[in-house]
């Protein structure tokens, strides 16, 4: 057979991967891969960069780039053949894994290159992988005896398998769901843009009327416009009950198991490794030293944002009293009302903002603000093998005319496509046969897709979640490292991570960025002053409102794992109701089951490690208020932040460069002072 993902081609051929290519080729490449480990440990007495790292490196990337693109179709285009083919290599893959990191030969021979005489002849990207290598042996189990090193190994392909099952659940949960309106009167308030979406969703399953989904722009569209209250009300319950044991499919795709499995075997692992919870675990690839450091943090935040948060909520409450007669707001009220109330006090409307930011703009504004910030030029390449119609390929060159970075965007919602936003590695920076592997990212997006005669059109929000995604990609596509497992993102301390993606909305918020990325879709018409002026004002509104719930997730994840009895399971809604006492000023209701579909901590990298959202954006807020020294688009700060953040990736550890940009280590000041928490 000859099998697209064994090509080694320079991108994906995504119009020929099938299901049925994915189990041999990775089975191919894992056999590969063990035989070249034990060819290089047989053939050498004296381990070196050249004949022990490097060779694993060049595997490690043949690997990574036949995985890639089939972890970037599962989550993008899920069918169930697409899905079984994937299930049946997470095991194989977690197994080669964690036997890599078991392997006491392979220990010993890095340990040997870290020994010799020769490490410090080694720059310091190399010293760092090494290092890095060391350190990851540890936690995979290296100094165990066998019978912990065999249940270490069983921990961590079920947790594999645990992971992409939630990932699942929650995938078919928003997907079974639908409301078919066939009243237009049912849906007063909600804007033309949602309607016609609505529409043309039905148009799409051959219905007539208007279909509602728990697909992420059309909840969001009913829970801020719909004006009937009920409707609001069922598509809320709807959308917080998913893959769990209450709501419309109360217990088909119930996560509640698999969170209670997941929670028991991190303690276990933490507990085999020699840490006394999984939180402990977590910090020792962080920058924070110990779980006090990042609880200490949380809570001084909270302490700090609670005062704005509540006078936020009593501001709402009065606000839906008197001039609703709204005396008991409820969950599925607050962002209606809110809107309402924006719209009041600063005759602010979502809807009158995003005709100024049609995707046709805001995506070649993006471009020009990387472009006068770093000096990069982006164009688009048409002709590229794809995975869907909507998705598009560009090109970055830098002042010089390098070719530096390429990217795959897919910006639009719709079914068969994991919720939310992210970027995702296709192709990692190294030398190959002695030339410069070009880096290649995945964005994705889930935004309200275009209509027939309406360009997609973005909320603030959406527009400043594009530059987040850009940012992440920035730093994978602009690194200078030439070793895979430091270049880009990899091997960056996960708190760091968020560092550039934070960094980036800064610019959503500047006038000169600003007048890059809008122009109204009729018109062209530039943002007027007026309406700025009015997102500006309104910049903060309920400011610690959103803080307190970024730091309510940020604690729970936090403490379930650092307050995990075995004796006693993973507590996780006991865990949630204390938190919430502690720092929400909202209530949830009783049905709420906000973890089942949290992913971020059950399905994806962020187990212990939510807090890094708010740790860096401290860092970003730190490093932006230098921009705002020196001028937004200054070219000297530009280059500073590209030389020493972003094109470092993770050759050195995230506070020295840090520092090395900022001058200083990073405090909290311009995060709260961004955000209109001052004293």
């Amino acid at each position: 057979m000859n099998n697209p993902l064994l090509a080694n081609a320079a991108l994906p051929l995504f119009s020929k991967i099938k299901p049925e290519h994915i189990e041999p080729a990775i089975d191919q490449l894992l056999a590969e891969a063990r035989a070249l480990v034990a060819e290089c440990l047989q053939a050498n007495q004296d381990y070196t960069w050249e004949n022990l790292v490097e060779p694993l490196e060049n595997m490690e990337n043949k690997l990574s780039k036949a995985w890639s693109p089939v972890s970037h179709l599962n989550s993008v285009c899920n069918s169930d053949e697409l899905r079984d083919a994937y299930n049946a290599c997470l095991p194989k893959l977690s197994e080669y894994s964690t036997e890599m990191g078991q392997n006491e030969a392979l220990f010993k021979a890095y340990r040997a290159i870290a020994d010799s005489a020769g490490f410090v002849q080694l720059d310091v990207a190399q010293q760092k992988i090494i290092n890095n290598a060391l350190r990851d042996f540890r936690l995979s189990g290296i100094d165990l005896d066998a019978d912990k090193k065999q249940r270490y190994k069983e921990i961590s392909l079920e947790q594999s398998s645990l992971a992409s099952k939630f990932g699942e659940n929650l995938l078919d949960a928003t997907n079974a769901w639908s409301m078919l309106i066939k009243s237009r009167q049912s849906l007063a308030g909600l804007p033309d843009s949602a309607m016609a979406q609505a529409k043309q969703t039905a148009e799409a399953e051959n219905e007539k009327g208007w279909m509602l989904t728990l697909q992420f722009p059309s909840y969001i569209a009913v829970m801020t416009y719909a004006d009937n209250r009920e409707l609001r009300r069922t598509v809320y319950e709807a959308f917080v009950t998913r893959a769990s044991d209450v709501g419309p499919d109360a217990g088909e795709w119930d996560n509640t198991d698999i969170m209670e499995q997941t929670m028991a075997l991190r303690h276990e692992k933490a507990l085999l490794l020699g840490f006394n919870s999984y939180a402990e675990l977590s910090l020792s690839t962080k920058m924070a030293e110990k779980p006090e450091d990042v609880t200490r943090f949380l809570e001084d935040l909270a302490e700090r944002s609670l005062p704005f948060a509540r006078k936020d909520l009593a501001d709402l409450q009065a606000f839906a009293d008197q001039f609703y007669g709204i005396k008991d707001l409820q969950s599925w009220d607050l962002s209606y009302y809110s809107e309402k109330m924006r719209q009041h006090y600063y005759q602010l409307s979502q809807e009158e903002v995003k005709a100024y930011f049609p995707i046709t703009r805001v995506l070649p504004g993006l471009f020009a603000v990387v472009q006068r910030l770093f000096g990069l030029h982006i164009s688009e390449i048409k002709e590229f093998d794809t995975w869907h119609p909507d998705a598009q390929f560009f090109q970055i060159h830098d002042r010089e005319g390098q070719l530096r970075g390429q990217f795959f965007i897919d910006l639009y919602a719709r079914s068969n496509k994991r919720g939310g936003a992210w970027m995702d590695d296709c192709v990692g920076r190294k030398i190959v046969n002695g030339a410069v592997q070009t880096p290649v990212a995945y964005l994705t997006c889930n935004f309200t897709p275009p209509t027939a005669d309406t360009p997609a059109l973005l909320t603030h929000d959406e527009v400043t979640t594009l530059f987040h995604e850009f940012g992440h990609g920035l730093q994978h596509m602009l690194t200078k490292v030439n070793y895979l497992s430091v270049s880009g993102i990899n091997g960056v301390e996960w708190d760091a991570v968020e560092l550039p993606s934070q960094f980036m909305e800064n610019w959503c918020w500047e006038q000169e960025a600003l007048t890059l990325m809008s122009g109204h879709y009729q018109t062209g018409e530039a943002l007027p002053d007026a309406l700025f002026q009015k997102m500006l004002a309104a910049k903060n509104f309920q400011a610690g409102m959103m803080m307190v719930r970024q730091l309510e997730f940020s604690l729970f994840d936090f403490k379930i794992h650092l307050d995990y009895d075995p004796a006693q399971g993973a507590r996780i809604y006991e865990t949630l109701e204390q938190v919430r006492k502690q720092v929400a000023v909202v209530q949830a209701p009783a049905f709420n089951r906000f973890p089942h579909s949290f992913s971020h901590i059950f399905a994806g990298g962020y187990a212990a490690g939510y807090y890094s959202y708010k740790w860096a954006e401290v860092l970003s807020s730190d490093a932006f208020s230098m921009f705002e020294e020196n001028g937004i688009f200054d070219a000297d700060t530009g280059h500073a932040f590209l030389t020493n953040i972003l094109e470092t990736g993770g050759s050195r550890e995230a506070m020295e460069l840090f520092v090395q940009f900022r001058g200083r280590k990073p405090n909290t000041d311009a995060l709260l002072r961004h955000n209109g928490i001052t004293a």
